[in-house]
């Protein structure tokens, strides 16, 4: 920048354009204050910015003017000669984008020069910051949050709004002055005298912005030129540029742009104007949060390297999982989001909030794979925390989703090269008692296409806003140590060496375990509340309906039952009891009710009921095991404790694969007798003579125990179709799709033969996952060919094990259904 006042018409520019801006602006001065200066009036004194603003430069001589000081647009006196007295250390300053605070001031460098010459005996060098705007901590206005002053400064475009926005509040800070004859005494020569100079100010303008605008958390400026010169991104270049017979240039740049593409550019301003915003949606949006073990986190917090990794049901988990981290003190994570999500405005917001972007899929793409797992790599060493969704995707059905391992063995392998930070997973589970998505999820649930993510996806949430969204849940699960993890999968992992590239042939079966504890750990954590307690409850009648005081004793009972044996200490449980769970679940409108002359009764409509699945699978894992216990006595009234155990094991590792349960083999015959002995405590079962017998059919008890079996029936008539169907088609005649799709069309027809109106039902994902699973267990295999071949086991677990659970009726329905498609193709059911 030319001077600006040193000529004539350069003073009329700089004084029409001072008084122009003080028709509106206001500035005062802060902390070290212009009047508290102690400076020598005799000497020259040189006031430095650190980016190039006349704006800037027009407070500052408002300012120096206030207090008496020397102007900076004046010659300094003692002899230096300059025009004016101000430098800045940037260069010049665009329209959009940030500066260079390492550009050098051609004023400053004359007067370091001029020192050592002693062309001048001294020049105090006084470095002052302008800030527009309140701290972060104090403004609570959001749009003047987003363009507060932060630690990454914008364009001119941005100065122009921030002096609109924050003109009436303009602080001023000077910093203690610098002398440069002291900085030249030891003379180490011009070019370091000129860096030792640049860098002391440098932290000067680095600690009175940490002081006003709150910590550096952005890493962005170095991060990403690092990036690109580590070992693993230069080879992947050079790899790039010969494959592909481009200038290494290119390639660089290529590279450049993906790390861009990629990186999260956190900022202060922008946390605090999402948790400022955040604060008045969760307002508007919930009755409350509640936040269940946090001292867990904080527990870790130091010395660790923490991923959080959070069940995915909302849009909402990430937004309001930072937010509860920065309320509790705690650092919010980088998070990573799917490239759909980087949509204009909205994409930048997220960036600068801690979301770092990426693609769907990183086939075929070599450079972008190696700066992805570069730039993860550098977020675990540095210390960063991090969050991620190992289920990849929201889930629709209300299930934890079978887990992806795309990321856990990105984070496997950048351990294994460096694991001087231990790496902590925690497990997240976020509770709804009305999800945001929840019509959305009904309407792809009944086979409508998924909608893409678009911007005015913000005013289809505020008109959403007129709804009763309830209470949402954050609980935090027991943490998991990849330490010990590895220990117990891979004793004397560390004996050695991992280069960046190097795959360890166990590493895909380890990150395989890994997902599933940490899918088992979400699922530990759950939060069981009044929503999901009445679906639990209703969708197991076979109208939709109950009266009023036994739909209050089965969710009495229920709670009970879960409260004497507690699926695992980190989850949590309503504190209300039956009465007061009907009346605000039916205050939120997820259940109807209708009078008789004999009474109330609470029914669910077909809306209410598709739309309840979902929230009863948020928990069913929670009873899986004592419903299987409850179906065994639907068809036989006493059994031993000897059989109970070997048909719950039989029948167990297959519930396991779908819900994630928590036990592992060894212990579950303990566990099996703890839920026994639960049941028998509160009267759904009775021991006599060494055997476990069901209360008497007429009774209440009965009616309880029979709600509790059919929460989980249809997943076991699920298993049962698929078996049915491999055990009717020759063997080795069907492959895994052509079972997937035999079974989806199946369970269409079972449904409106038996008024199943639960979209769930024929999930294709669902059997996808027990096919796998029985591969996992060895009961049928895949040939060459690509073919199933099933063993003697899988007839024992359809029939021998089937009978003792499913009633004859549903299974003679489902071998009919399945000896049909051995003589006729199925022509697909739309469902009704």
């Amino acid at each position: 920048m030319p001077a600006v006042y040193s000529s004539f018409f350069g003073r009329l520019r700089f004084g029409f354009l001072h008084r122009l801006l003080y028709l509106w602006a206001r500035s005062e001065s802060i902390g070290n204050a212009a009047f508290d200066l102690h400076l020598d009036r005799d000497t020259p004194i040189i006031y430095v910015l650190p980016y190039r603003s006349l704006s800037d430069l027009i407070v500052l001589d408002r300012e120096c003017r206030k207090a008496g000081l020397p102007r900076p647009v004046r010659a300094p006196v003692g002899g230096l000669e300059e025009q004016e007295s101000y430098a800045f250390l940037s260069k010049e300053q665009a329209w959009v984008g940030r500066p260079d605070p390492r550009g050098q001031s051609p004023r400053l460098l004359r007067a370091i020069s001029a020192v050592e010459q002693r062309q001048c005996e001294e020049v105090q060098l006084v470095p002052v910051s302008v800030f527009w705007g309140q701290s972060p901590d104090v403004e609570s206005s959001p749009i003047k949050l987003l363009f507060a002053y932060n630690w990454a400064v914008g364009g001119r475009m941005r100065k122009l709004v921030a002096i609109l926005l924050h003109g009436r509040k303009i602080r001023v800070r000077f910093g203690d002055a610098l002398s440069l004859k002291d900085l030249v005494a030891e003379q180490l020569g011009h070019e370091r005298h000129l860096r030792r100079t640049g860098r002391l100010l440098r932290v000067y303008f680095r600690q009175q912005r940490g002081a006003v605008v709150g910590p550096d958390l952005s890493h962005r400026r170095t991060l990403l030129k690092g990036l690109l010169q580590s070992p693993m991104v230069r080879a992947a270049i050079e790899k790039e540029a010969q494959e592909k017979g481009i200038d290494p240039a290119k390639a660089r740049k290529d590279a450049a742009r993906y790390a861009n593409e990629i990186a999260s550019d956190f900022t202060y301003s922008i946390i605090r104007f999402m948790e400022v915003v955040l604060s008045w949606f969760w307002n508007k949006l919930y009755d409350g949060i509640r936040i269940n073990h946090i001292e867990r986190v904080q527990r870790i917090a130091r010395g660790n390297e923490i991923i959080y990794v959070p069940c995915h049901r909302s849009h909402i988990d990430y937004l309001l999982l930072s937010y509860i981290l920065f309320q509790n003190s705690l650092t919010p994570p980088h998070i990573a989001a799917g490239i759909n999500l980087n949509m204009p405005v909205i994409g930048g917001i997220l960036r600068r909030g801690g979301a770092f972007f990426m693609r769907r899929t990183f086939k075929g793409n070599e450079l972008y794979t190696a700066v992805f797992n570069e730039y993860l790599h550098t977020l675990f060493s540095r210390g960063f925390p991090v969050e991620y969704f190992i289920e990849g995707g929201r889930s629709r059905t209300g299930r934890t989703l079978n887990p992806k391992t795309g990321m856990l063995a990105i984070t496997l392998r950048s351990y294994l090269r460096s694991s001087r930070r231990p790496i902590v997973f925690v497990p997240v589970y976020v509770g709804y008692e009305r999800v945001l998505e929840g019509r959305t999820y009904l309407g792809e649930l009944r086979g409508q296409e998924k909608k893409k993510e678009s911007f005015f996806d913000i005013f289809r949430v505020l008109s959403a806003l007129k709804l009763r969204f309830g209470k949402v849940a954050v609980n935090f699960g027991e943490p998991v140590s990849l330490n010990g993890f590895l220990e117990q999968q891979q004793p004397g992992w560390r004996q050695r060496d991992y280069g960046p590239d190097y795959r360890p042939e166990w590493l895909s079966e380890t990150t395989k375990q890994l997902a599933r504890s940490l899918a088992n750990a979400i699922n530990a954590a759950a939060d069981a509340n009044p929503v999901n307690m009445v679906a639990l409850a209703m969708l197991s009648t076979s109208r939709l309906a109950l009266d009023e005081p036994a739909l209050k004793r089965v969710l009495n009972t229920y709670k009970s039952l879960l409260s004497r044996v507690p699926y695992s200490p980190s989850m949590t449980l309503p504190d209300m009891a039956g009465q007061a769970m009907i009346e605000y679940v039916e205050g939120m409108q997820f259940m109807g009710r209708q009078s008789d002359a004999l009474g109330e009764i609470l029914f669910l409509d077909e809306p209410q009921a598709v739309l309840m699945t979902y929230y009863r699978n948020n928990v069913l894992h929670l009873v899986a095991l004592p419903a299987l216990i409850a179906c065994l006595f639907l068809n036989n009234p006493r059994m031993s404790r000897e059989q109970i155990d070997k048909l719950v094991s039989a029948i167990y590792p297959y519930l396991q694969g779908e819900l994630f349960l928590q036990w592992q083999d060894a212990e579950l015959p303990g566990v099996i007798t703890t839920w026994i002995d639960g049941l028998i405590a509160e009267g759904l079962l009775r021991e006599e003579a060494g055997q476990i017998k069901r209360p008497d059919p007429s009774s209440s008890e009965f009616v309880l125990l029979s709600l509790l079996a059919r929460s989980i029936l249809q997943m076991l008539e699920r298993f049962y179709m698929a078996a049915a169907l491999l055990l009717n088609n020759p063997n080795g005649s069907l492959t895994a799709e052509e079972l997937e799709a035999l079974c989806t069309v199946m369970a269409q027809r079972l449904s409106i033969l038996h008024g199943l109106n639960a979209p769930e039902f024929f999930d294709k994902t669902l059997f996808r996952q027990f096919i796998q699973r029985l591969n996992d267990m060895q009961v049928i295999r895949t040939d060459s060919e690509g073919r199933l071949q099933y063993l003697p086991g899988l007839e024992d677990i359809a029939e021998n094990t089937a009978k003792r659970v499913l009633s004859a009726e549903i299974r003679l329905s489902i071998r009919q259904v399945a000896r049909s498609s051995n003589t006729a193709p199925i022509a697909p059911v739309e469902p009704a």
